[in-house]
């Protein structure tokens, strides 16, 4: 089964690490790809800019009404993600308590509906 590693952390906080200890960061988030490409659980990854880049559409009553960055303000920003196989909820805890992201926000784990 597939889950949807979602990552979430202030990106304001993230924004002020100085590159030298982003890029040390950066090599542990590797590592943990390849680690789950060892395991046989990969399928993707990918980071997102900034909120500050998105545009959040809502039709209503026919009209799009597009607004600047997210739909909320919140204190940790969805990030990026991992999409893994796992064969149950337990394992893809397992496998997400290993991201180091894990140590400077939050993930949240949902699998895919079964029938897609």
């Amino acid at each position: 089964m597939k889950y949807l590693l979602m990552l979430y952390a202030d990106e304001k906080a993230g924004a002020a690490i100085p590159p030298e200890q982003m890029a040390g960061f950066m090599g542990k988030m590797h590592a943990y790809q390849e680690a789950l490409e060892k395991a046989g659980a990969f399928v993707a990854t990918a980071g997102l800019t900034p909120t500050s880049d998105a545009k959040t559409i809502k039709l209503d009553a026919g009209q799009l009404k597009v607004h600047d960055g997210p739909y909320a303000d919140t204190r940790e920003q969805f990030g990026g993600y991992y999409i893994i196989e796992a064969p149950d909820m337990n394992r893809a805890v397992e496998l997400a308590a290993q991201c180091p992201a894990a140590t400077w926000g939050s993930i949240e784990i949902r699998p895919f509906h079964p029938n897609r």
